[in-house]
């Protein structure tokens, strides 16, 4: 039987609450990192646990850690990155109004293992009700002494900022997302150097996800051979699926890393709606290419998915009925990305630019045959050419839409109208 360890206090009354969260066992994992561990020993401890980044890249996250190099002259940073905004996503926003603590022990304990006295929480202002519950959280944590100066009586100071965004998608890129934080116009760095070596200020800073960072207590307590034990071993732990799109049971559920597609749709989200069928599954966020309903055996996780031809990314699960017109489909999702463009490289700006009048114009009937080839052209113009992954994440995307369900392009252009309609 499966435990729910990311979200056990979600529904629980007043689970935001300092008392809540230390009744449940709170901050023991960090009072034991503390005493019980050197900096480099809690480093060693994700590494062996092997978790991976959850906000997309699914990079070892202690490999990440151990990036940092040390005696620098300069201060370590650490930060947050709570943008969340990647379409069918909202797994940090229920850590951080539910279970806000969660988060704060978790930056906690990740900012002694890197030597960090500073983070910042990066989130985005449309989130009111989480900022103000993480606001409360760090206050609570401050006055009973688990952040601010001397922590349990250790030599270890830490403080932690909250930073709001003002709802640019481009800010989940880490390194626009540091240049946002300095008070910049928020576009990608060049990379390298990498964060890790010059990050927030030209100095070394990690950059983890909400849901990355709220692991971190668990394995501490539980041990990294528990977190092994939960899903594949290259890509072990709970997880958390955001369910959306046209299933009978949309919502956020912890499950193991691993599980079938179908198996998570149709099994806990209740398959599709009644008198429908399933069409595709978006398995990670609009980013990530379409699975047609054959391929739905894939299972969630990192690898599984890249073989697929798809990515887990932000687990942001949408899925598409047989009402669904997917030229509708594909246009919405460019558009978005057309209109969240940071504008900073040409095969970005330009080239979703061209993609949406072509795709515009098929579904308004106005198609040629020729439209076809031109967005085969243009995805592989932008793709693997732009300076971030924005424009590589519109491309994949198409690219998978026209593989599947190009015949639904062609209707559009040969009967002059949309079929669906």
């Amino acid at each position: 039987m499966f435990e729910r360890t990311l979200l056990k206090n979600v529904d629980v009354a007043d689970g935001h609450l300092m008392s809540t969260y230390e009744a449940g066992g709170g901050y023991q994992a960090l009072a034991k990192a503390l005493r019980e561990y050197a900096p480099d020993e809690v480093i060693d401890l994700v590494k062996r646990s092997n978790l991976r980044g959850r906000g997309g890249a699914g990079f070892p996250t202690g490999m990440k850690w151990g990036f940092v190099p040390k005696r620098t002259g300069k201060p370590t940073y650490l930060c947050c990155n709570a943008d969340e905004g990647e379409p069918g996503t909202f797994k940090d926003r229920i850590i951080m109004e539910r279970d806000p603590h969660q988060l704060v022990e978790g930056l906690a304990v990740s900012a002694y293992a890197i030597g960090a006295e500073t983070a910042y929480v990066y989130i985005r202002g449309e989130y009111v009700t989480a900022i103000r519950r993480l606001q409360q959280a760090i206050a609570e944590a401050y006055a009973k002494g688990y952040l601010g100066k001397r922590i349990l009586g250790s030599d270890f100071n830490f403080a932690v900022h909250i930073h709001c965004g003002a709802g640019a998608y481009i800010c989940g890129e880490e390194t626009a997302m540091l240049e946002s934080l300095e008070g910049k116009r928020a576009q990608p760095r060049l990379k390298p150097p990498f964060p890790a070596v010059a990050g927030l200020y030209a100095s070394p800073t990690v950059i983890n996800n909400v849901e990355t960072l709220a692991c971190v207590p668990h394995i501490i307590v539980r041990g990294s051979d528990w977190f092994r034990g939960i899903g594949p071993d290259k890509s072990p732990g709970p997880k958390l699926y955001c369910l959306s799109g046209q299933v009978r049971k949309p919502g956020l559920y912890e499950l193991p890393m691993g599980i079938p597609l179908r198996e998570l749709v149709e099994n806990h989200a209740g398959g599709a709606l009644s008198g429908r069928r399933i069409k595709a599954v978006i398995p990670g966020g609009v980013s990530a290419p379409v699975i047609p309903e054959h391929g739905l055996e894939v299972r969630m996780d990192f690898d599984s998915l890249a073989a697929a031809g798809s990515m887990l990314g932000s687990a942001g699960v949408i899925v598409i009925d047989d009402t669904t017109c997917m030229v509708k489909v594909a246009t919405r999702i460019i558009e978005f990305f057309h209109h969240e463009s940071c504008g900073k490289c040409t095969p970005c700006r330009e080239g979703l630019n061209w993609v949406v009048k072509v795709l515009r114009r098929i579904e308004a009937g106005e198609g040629a045959p020729s439209d076809l080839e031109q967005l085969d052209m243009l995805c592989k113009g932008i793709f693997g050419n732009t300076f971030c992954a924005l424009g590589d994440g519109a491309a994949m995307g198409l690219r998978a839409a026209l593989a599947h369900f190009r015949d639904e392009f062609v209707a559009h252009i040969e009967e002059r109208r949309c079929p669906f309609h």
